[in-house]
């Protein structure tokens, strides 16, 4: 087991949007224990509510959860109440135009352990990014990287009825261009009992090579079952990714200006 502590690489900057992403889906989360599911499924985001521009209102099964061969082209089911069968998927009316639950469901979380995974990697990751681009742009970076990966996980199963939430593909698209911006930052992991530190296209590098390979391995059944959204995290890192190399020429900057203070700051000798 491999799981990062921290970053060894300081920034110039208090990442007050990174803190407040945090602050948002924790809050997010809170709701949603106190909400229920209702709450939950009607701002997830399903990909034949996105794919079909309508809205289910209530609970369903699949139909390959009724009959062996199913119809990609009508996969609905007998609908019955949500307390009938262990099967029912619990959909609920939106209050939103559908097209907006690819934006909230990046700020729901299916449980405290998901929670608490992606903050850390935000946590991790986030105040350098924010601190090459800035505040608004890495509002919208985030967004625009959560958004690539919920469509790459629909795209991958349009007539899908399992709805997907998370955070993950923002944060894997801020963890994409980071890796990209400094490959050679220590970061801290604990490897079963031992802590250490390794560079991040180590970690983070490693990280989005098993997405896409764990992603390849459960292709054909993507859809058909809730899980890993492997494809919303190979999505957002590769939108992340392309904002990187676009970006990189501010990244070299900030990181000259970082180095440049931080040798400043430990010179021994004063100017008069």
């Amino acid at each position: 087991m491999v799981l990062p502590l921290g970053d060894m690489q300081p920034t110039r900057i208090t990442p007050f949007v990174t803190y407040a992403l945090i602050a948002l889906n924790v809050v997010m989360y809170v709701v949603q224990v106190d909400r229920g599911d209702q709450f939950t499924m009607a701002l997830a985001a399903t990909p034949w509510e996105i794919t079909h521009n309508e809205d289910i209102d209530e609970p369903i099964v699949p139909r390959w959860n009724v009959v062996r061969d199913r119809d990609p082209q009508d996969p609905f089911g007998e609908r019955i109440p949500a307390n009938a069968a262990p099967a029912v998927i619990p959909h609920a009316p939106s209050p939103i135009p559908i097209w907006l639950t690819l934006f909230t469901s990046m700020f729901l979380h299916g449980s405290l352990m998901h929670l608490a995974g992606n903050m850390l990697y935000l946590w991790i990751v986030g105040d350098n990014v924010e601190e090459v681009l800035g505040r608004g742009r890495y509002i919208l970076v985030y967004l625009a990287c959560g958004l690539g990966g919920a469509l790459a996980q629909i795209a991958a199963a349009p007539n899908s009825l399992i709805p997907t939430l998370g955070a993950s593909g923002a944060i894997a698209g801020i963890m994409g261009a980071y890796v990209v911006w400094f490959p050679h930052n220590q970061i801290r992991v604990l490897v079963f009992r031992f802590i250490t530190v390794m560079p991040a296209v180590i970690v983070i590098g490693g990280w989005i090579v098993l997405q896409i390979y764990l992603g390849s391995q459960a292709f054909g059944k993507i859809g058909e079952s809730g899980g890993v959204a492997y494809l919303a995290h190979v999505g957002g890192a590769a939108v992340g990714i392309a904002f990187a190399l676009y970006f990189y020429p501010r990244a070299q900057y900030v990181k000259a200006m970082d180095d440049h203070l931080r040798g400043w700051q430990t010179s021994p000798y004063q100017g008069d």
